[in-house]
């Protein structure tokens, strides 16, 4: 009875990251668009600094979950706007590497934070956590605003000025500024956001691909293998070599094109569970001793790294690309909980799977990933290169 009361806390303690980020996932699309992608970015870190707050003075277990919750409910709105922010305001041709690089910002905050954690207090870690979220903050007053959010808007000048800032003082926006006003005058004609009208016929296959996207990078068993890793392996070994793989995407991605690096990250996700699936069933016939802790090293690694080189952030460039702006505020949310919420179901049900079968808990992981692959090869299509409306265009057929 005590261990299962301990597993029931220890999911649900596990897992209250990802209850937050669902709930902030429902509102980030409306308060992107309410106030802002820098406005939606500020809620976020306002949250995220009260539920480090609650943990640093947190006197009982409600108090951590509390603030977990909190922070989750920051970062479920930041997995949303930043990628949007950066898809809107970069060009073309660096669009890709730009949003990878939050990816790889992400991975250089665990290495840092793992050094630090193993260095000082929890409390004092929660503490340390607050210094990014105010000078996040206070940056965002410094940074221009999505010049296509502006548009949307009907703020034409202050659009013309930020698209100016951004391009470079000399440079000639007259082209790029004239598309963007076109396609979003164009969209006013079809339909205002809401969910309804996610499911129309033109948005489905939009739908599809991100919603698709988003549950096999979930449920291809990230938060198990985090899970797992953390409990017997050095963190130190891992993190340099998920931001190396990260690295590698920033740099291939606007070269070989996102469908290709998903191509190659899913089919060494699959490996990966593979042979660490193998090395428990091995441990389960008590047989292949020697051979079974480098087996795992091997399956862990080459997960994590394929992870990281493809599945671990362009879905989300994907995301921030396919979606019009006049439902991207209700197709972001639903994406983004889409994501969240099988998350959650990993973080909350990996200890009893791996409770109930260790081997048989990473070939589940296996199929899905080799889903995956099938998903990918059939449905996704290539976007670097092209303009976010040139990209809305051809998913929705909505004249550019």
């Amino acid at each position: 009875k005590g261990v299962k009361n301990y597993l029931i806390y220890y999911s649900f303690f596990g897992s209250i990251l990802t209850i937050g980020g669902m709930l902030g996932a429902i509102f980030s699309g409306k308060i992107a668009d309410f106030i802002g992608r820098k406005g939606a970015m500020g809620v976020s870190e306002i949250f995220c600094i009260f539920g480090w707050l609650a943990i640093v003075f947190s006197k009982d277990v409600w108090w951590l979950d509390l603030g977990r919750f909190l922070v989750g409910c920051g970062i479920g709105v930041l997995s949303y706007v930043v990628p949007v922010y950066i898809s809107e305001i970069t060009p073309k041709n660096v669009r890709g590497a730009f949003t990878s690089l939050s990816e790889l910002m992400i991975g250089c905050g665990k290495a840092l934070t793992f050094l630090i954690g193993s260095l000082v207090h929890w409390r004092t870690v929660a503490l340390i956590a607050i210094i990014p979220c105010l000078v996040h903050l206070l940056g965002l007053f410094f940074i221009p605003e999505s010049p296509r959010w502006l548009a949307k808007c009907g703020r034409l000048k202050e659009f013309e000025a930020m698209l100016q800032i951004l391009r470079g003082e000399n440079a000639d926006i007259s082209q790029e500024a004239a598309d963007i006003i076109e396609y979003i005058e164009n969209l006013r004609w079809i339909s205002e956001d809401g969910v309804l009208h996610l499911f129309q016929g033109k948005y489905a296959y939009s739908v599809m691909v991100a919603v698709g996207l988003m549950a096999f990078q979930e449920f291809g068993g990230l938060n198990g293998f985090s899970f797992y890793t953390s409990s017997i392996f050095e963190l130190a070994v891992i993190i340099p070599l998920q931001i190396l793989m990260t690295t590698l995407g920033v740099l291939l991605i606007d070269k070989c094109g996102r469908r290709p690096l998903l191509m190659i990250s899913t089919a060494g996700t699959c490996l990966g569970c593979v042979l660490t699936g193998f090395s428990f069933f091995l441990q389960d016939l008590h047989i292949g001793k020697e051979v079974i802790p480098i087996l795992v090293l091997i399956g862990v690694l080459v997960y994590l790294g394929s992870f990281e080189l493809g599945m671990g952030g362009i879905p989300w460039i994907i995301m921030s690309e396919i979606f019009p702006i006049n439902i991207k505020s209700s197709a972001g949310s639903l994406v983004t909980l889409v994501n969240w919420m099988c998350s959650w179901v990993v973080s909350y049900a990996f200890n009893y799977l791996f409770e109930w079968s260790s081997a048989g808990t990473f070939f589940i992981f296996a199929v899905i990933c080799g889903m995956g692959i099938i998903f990918i090869n059939k449905l996704i299509p290539e976007t670097k290169g092209r303009t976010l409306e040139e990209i809305q265009a051809s998913f929705t057929h909505i004249q550019q």
